[in-house]
């Protein structure tokens, strides 16, 4: 199961690191974006549903349909010969990895009787989630540079196949008779929801105004559909997503502060190597993301541990509180921060920021919970923290793009940028490719100029972690108790 998590997740961020290579072997531009967005609106948008869908017919079997969808991805996409192919197989590749992420952490709860013991493995768990998120980046880039872009997708298939093998063998369940029915409505309503807002998020100030008819109309198709979705869930006897479970203040708290780590997790993996490469002048961003994965590591399985002595809200506390704590620095920090500095930011970020909830967040939801709802429970975790992380990376996004243009347009005359080349060096990527070309004055002031523009764009972590701290006051006290043994509607063991 770790193995098939470690790939999943990997595949969230390791192929946006090889876009220039694809875009130069398939001398495509305008679409290359597709095969990172594909993958994340498939793999998004199915997670609820295969966690549901294991709660009513078992783990082990969803489990496999799922490495076997994303291992026949990552095959295809290895072998495609156009952009197009590449994009549809990536949509395979990310339906299978719907599945991978919630019932992985699924057999976790329901194979360890002791809540305890079911925290510290899924701190384990989360961390390896975490770690590949954040070194996704540097692994994709190394392996397109040495073998190829081709086997970042290649190298899924020997590890999946490995695991398959050992969970035939190892896993073992025992289902239930019974035949429930299949929220067929629910499942198509809760899919264009949830890929029509993820698309406003994805295109909104990038490829469309978000005032464009497209925007709005995008939105307004989430909306109403969603207002559908839950219509029907309130009516349906099998719903794909059981409202019921909200109404316990520590799944509907968890829900949010998991939104809200999504928001700080994504805009730092999207504008940190940016900021160290463009604005500090280093060669690569290794020197940020290696202490940040290590203390992320860190984070999450320790905090994995600590389940067993606090309650959960005081996790959640400390780690929206280190939220805003490393957020306000990175607000703060400027192009003359020295490597040391950077690294104490980037260990407080992953021990205190978010590492935590990597482990916290699902035990939280388990303790919380019916058993026969546990796949779809464990499916929330990933699904509101992709959600809060598209959505903060767009809005960072937008923020960033905004204060940067306007700064450049404020003091182009005064270092001699003409006025035709002002659009041009809005581009925050500029300094990371071509900083050397430019004149040292010029640069410097874009260095400057961005710098100011992504410590802008960490205001929103500040408001989201106020939110979480917020939020974590109302969960309640619920904590582990290790006397509760956790009883699936579909028994796991091996």
């Amino acid at each position: 199961m770790a193995l098939g998590l470690l790939m999943s997740s990997l595949d969230n961020t390791i192929v946006a690191s090889c876009i220039s290579k694809l875009s130069e072997d398939f001398n495509v531009f305008d679409k290359i974006s597709w095969v990172f967005t594909a993958y994340m609106l498939a793999a998004t948008s199915t997670m609820l549903v295969f966690g549901k869908m294991s709660d009513l017919f078992g783990r082990k079997m969803f489990y496999m349909i799922g490495i076997g969808m994303f291992l026949l991805g990552s095959a295809l996409c290895g072998v495609a010969q156009s952009v197009d192919q590449l994009i549809w197989f990536r949509v395979i590749q990310g339906i299978g990895s719907g599945a991978l992420f919630p019932i992985s952490f699924t057999i976790i709860y329901t194979i360890f009787s002791d809540p305890k013991d079911a925290a510290k493995m899924s701190g384990v768990f989360g961390a390896i989630f975490g770690l590949s998120s954040v070194a996704g980046p540097q692994l994709g880039s190394f392996i397109a540079e040495h073998f190829g872009w081709r086997w970042n997708f290649y190298i899924n298939v020997p590890i999946g196949l490995a695991s398959m093998i050992v969970l035939m063998i190892a896993l073992k369940e025992t289902r239930s008779e019974r035949k429930p029915k299949i929220d067929y409505l629910g499942t198509v309503f809760l899919i264009t929801t949830t890929v029509s807002l993820m698309l406003a998020l994805e295109w909104g100030g990038k490829n469309y105004a978000w005032s464009s008819w497209q925007e709005i109309s995008l939105f307004a198709v989430s909306v109403i559909v969603g207002v559908l979705f839950i219509l029907v869930e309130l009516r349906v006897p099998e719903p794909v997503l059981p409202l019921s479970i909200f109404k316990n203040k520590m799944v509907l708290g968890t829900s949010i502060i998991c939104f809200c780590q999504g928001v700080l997790m994504f805009s730092a993996i999207t504008y940190l190597p940016i900021f160290t490469v463009g604005v500090l002048g280093h060669a690569n961003s290794n020197g940020v993301l290696t202490p940040m994965m290590a203390s992320l590591i860190a984070g999450a399985i320790l905090f994995g541990f600590l389940q067993s002595k606090f309650a959960f809200r005081t996790l959640m506390m400390i780690s929206m509180l280190m939220t805003i704590v490393v957020a306000c620095l990175l607000v703060n920090v400027g192009p003359d921060a020295s490597s040391g500095y950077m690294i104490g930011l980037m260990v407080l970020l992953g021990l205190g920021a978010i590492g935590p909830l990597m482990s916290v967040a699902q035990s939280s939801i388990a303790a919380n919970v019916d058993p026969k709802y546990m796949g779809v429970s464990s499916s929330i975790v990933g699904f509101w923290r992709s959600i809060g992380g598209i959505m903060g990376a767009s809005i960072m996004a937008t923020i960033v793009n905004n204060n940067l243009n306007q700064l450049i347009m404020d003091g182009a005359a005064k270092v001699g940028i003409p006025a035709d080349k002002i659009s041009t060096l809005g581009n925050p990527e500029l300094l990371m490719r071509a900083g050397g070309a430019i004149p040292p004055e010029i640069r410097q002031f874009l260095q400057v100029a961005l710098a100011k523009a992504i410590n802008h764009g960490f205001i929103l972590s500040i408001c989201v972690g106020i939110i979480g701290v917020i939020t974590a006051l109302f969960v309640g006290t619920s904590r582990l108790d290790a006397t509760k043994k956790q009883e699936s509607a579909a028994a796991v063991h091996v």
